[in-house]
């Protein structure tokens, strides 16, 4: 995107992005864009002569929009691969001001259109953008109900930089710096955190114990930095919300995810009626590893002998995705083909870099970046299928606008979730050996399990977090005992009771957004609607692609619930997701068989 973050490329960028955001204040004021003091009926509301206004506003946000993610991006990939890079980390200080004008300048707008409801009908009725932006419009007149006043906003965004997002990089930094002694072999090393995690798939149990226990003795030693920045970014946004009238967190969250109550109640009923299955497999696996009760140590653990366990070279990994994705559409072999070509994807895992996997998009160039923590496990290569699906999905609105393209976390794990479900059918119809399969079915229902029944405990832990940190803060004490009672609650007598992970709310990064809360139900959301819609192509073949690539265009300009009625599915009722999780308990009978 740019020779370096001292470039003269870059910093022209910078320059030009400050050039696009005063312009766009100046339009603000030109045309008055702010909300009036007083009533609201009071505002002019014909929409043919807002119509110019409107598209000139959105002409202009795309833009600066553009530029901004681009840049912001950009330097992400910096600070997320080396948190030790301090150009990235001041870059990315100063780069918080224009976010923060961004804010500013979507609030003005969104105040000001939401007190002319009335014009709506005749503003979409006008051709070129405003009808292009239709469903943006009503959702922005339909959210504008939950601002403060334009000062109060104003105020929160610029206060957010000293506030709730500093306690996120805060929690990003200490997290990607934790390192932990360890000796294996005979010989004793310090492991940066990410890769003492890796350690849950080692085929030594020895190594499994102990890797967990200085997993837990690292984490100890930061839980109270960690505990107070997620006091800070909760605390933040519980105020916030009650001041813009929410009923609590998960309204928001819920409007983020273009969700009901009701349909999100009929997931989570599906969900929590489908752990005697996931209970069923986890005892299972408790059995075969000499346990009474499965310990987290043994989680992640193979459940067949090393050589039956098959490791992937990088290599490797890039031919399996491409190969099987080739049998979904050429389209999305072409697109995996050309992010491993040119070099989209920051593999191994090192010193400063972040867990986990993300992918992003760099709308200057219209291209995808990924970021995984590459170990050679299959589990690794269903990750880097997952991301690769989100830069699928990238693919497919590449027409869009940023304003277009808006699309909630519920539908952001759909693309995903369906090429990690090809690769995983692929992994099971081509397993040499009854020994083979079992070691892919476990790959495939820690996974589940994780989506299922560790989710569940996130979504539990969370709602109790913003209850409690409602009325005061949180002690990192505190915190672990909710996230142990949650996680007993979920899988009951499928884990150890007294051998779970009191500190999962240090490392998930999720806990410390601050753009959006309960980034839990969203992927079990996706691993269920993905799974629903493959069954669609598995029955009708080539012809469901296209409608497919219709979908994940039209994302960020559609509810899931009419999404999903394009192809028959009825989202608020619990047999579509049944059938889906009948899917994955299959796969936990043929586990229990074998």
């Amino acid at each position: 995107l740019f020779p370096g973050l001292e470039s003269a490329e870059f910093q022209a960028a910078v320059d030009e992005l400050t050039q696009l955001l005063d312009a766009l204040d100046a339009y603000l004021d030109q045309h008055e864009i702010a909300r009036a003091a007083g009533s609201p009926n009071g505002a002019p509301a014909d929409g043919v002569a807002l119509a110019p206004v409107v598209s000139g506003f959105l002409e202009r946000m795309n833009a600066a929009l553009t530029l901004n993610i681009s840049v912001q991006t950009y330097v992400r990939s910096f600070v997320t691969t080396d948190s030790y890079n301090t150009t990235a980390r001041r870059w990315q200080s100063r780069l918080e001001q224009a976010g923060v004008r961004v804010r500013r300048q979507a609030t003005r707008f969104e105040g000001w259109l939401g007190q002319r409801p009335a014009a709506l009908p005749d503003l979409l009725a006008q051709p070129g953008a405003t009808a292009e932006h239709a469903f943006f419009l009503s959702e922005t007149i339909e959210q504008s109900r939950y601002l403060m006043s334009e000062a109060e906003e104003t105020l929160a965004a610029e206060l957010a930089l000293s506030g709730e997002s500093a306690w996120s990089k805060l929690q990003g930094t200490i997290a990607s710096q934790v390192t932990a002694p360890f000796a294996r072999h005979g010989q004793a090393e310090v492991l940066p955190i990410t890769a003492l995690q890796n350690l849950r798939y080692d085929p030594d149990p020895d190594v499994r114990r102990r890797s967990y226990a200085a997993e837990l003795a690292a984490w100890e030693t930061v839980r109270e930095p960690l505990a107070a920045a997620l006091n800070g970014v909760k605390g933040a946004k519980s105020t916030l919300d009650r001041r813009r009238g929410r009923t609590d967190a998960l309204h928001s969250a819920l409007d983020d995810a273009r969700l009901d109550r009701a349909t999100l109640d009929t997931l989570l009923g599906a969900m929590q009626a489908s752990f005697p299955a996931f209970r069923r497999y986890l005892r299972r696996k408790a059995e075969r590893l000499g346990h009474a009760a499965l310990p987290w140590w043994d989680l992640y653990a193979p459940v067949v002998p090393t050589e039956a366990v098959r490791r992937y070279s990088f290599e490797e990994a890039e031919s399996l995705i491409v190969e099987q994705f080739a049998t979904f559409s050429d389209d999305l072999a072409g697109l995996a083909r050309r992010a491993f070509k040119e070099r989209w994807i920051d593999a191994e895992p090192r010193a400063g870099k972040r867990g986990g996997a993300f992918c992003t998009y760099l709308p200057l160039v219209k291209e995808s970046r990924i970021l995984v923590n590459f170990d050679g496990s299959l589990d690794q290569v269903f990750t880097i299928a997952h991301e690769l699906g989100h830069a699928y999905h990238n693919h497919c609105l590449v027409s869009k606008q940023p304003l277009q393209r808006l699309t909630p976390m519920t539908l952001a794990e759909t693309a995903s979730t369906l090429c990690e479900t090809i690769v995983t059918n692929a992994a099971l119809a081509a397993a040499r050996s009854p020994a083979e399969e079992l070691a892919i079915l476990e790959t495939d229902l820690i996974g589940a399990t994780g989506v299922i029944v560790d989710i569940y405990s996130r979504f539990l832990f969370e709602r109790e977090v913003f209850a409690r940190r409602a009325q005061a803060e949180l002690s990192a004490a505190e915190l672990s005992e909710i996230m142990l009672r949650c996680q007993r609650e979920t899988y009951g007598d499928g884990l150890d009771p007294n051998a779970l992970h009191p500190y999962m709310w240090t490392w998930k990064p999720h806990y410390y957004r601050t753009d959006i809360s309960f980034y839990n139900f969203p992927y079990a959301f996706g691993l269920l609607f993905g799974i629903g819609l493959y069954a669609l192509f598995q029955q009708r073949g080539p012809a469901f692609v296209p409608e497919y690539n219709a979908l994940l265009a039209s994302t960020g300009e559609a509810a899931p619930a009419d999404l999903a009625a394009r192809f028959g599915l009825e989202l608020r009722a619990p047999q579509f997701w049944q059938d889906s999780l009948a899917v994955i308990e299959k796969r936990i009978d043929r586990y229990l068989e074998l």
